[in-house]
């Protein structure tokens, strides 16, 4: 593989998992949190969805390395960490909160569905910065 090749490849890989959650997450807005077989979905999606960046940003970073642009690899490098380090911190909060609505807490549906807004910002924030991204990879390859 070229080293061009490498790091379009990098970019399609990172934004296909992210693109996905950018779509399938909004579906969410319009149901009850308080249906269980609903916040499983809901964290099955979001505990999916930090597997696939993790593993998507450490090839999209080792790609980026096989390129030679050791900028944009450290900057998906860090996508990566941020994906490891917020899956385990996201699956704890919505666990508690998960636990907390079952024990009839009232306010766990509203920090529940704060949770999935949070997520949902971090994955367009991220998706925008890599977007932003393109035209100096596409000039740098």
């Amino acid at each position: 593989m070229r080293p061009n090749a490498a790091a379009v490849a990098a970019m399609v890989i990172l934004l296909f998992p992210m693109g996905y959650f950018l779509l399938a997450s909004p579906a969410f807005l319009l149901v009850k949190l308080d249906i269980q077989p609903v916040t499983q979905l809901l964290r099955g999606m979001f505990n999916a969805h930090f597997r696939m960046m993790s593993v998507a940003g450490v090839v999209g970073a080792m790609a980026f390395i096989v390129a030679g642009h050791p900028l944009f690899a450290a900057g998906v490098g860090l996508i990566a960490a941020f994906a490891i380090w917020g899956r385990r911190w996201f699956m704890r909060q919505m666990d508690d909160q998960l636990s907390a609505r079952d024990a009839g807490d009232a306010d766990a549906l509203y920090r529940l569905r704060r949770l999935h807004w949070g997520g949902m910002l971090c994955n367009a924030v991220l998706i925008a910065a890599l977007l932003a991204s393109i035209p100096y990879v596409a000039t740098t390859t």
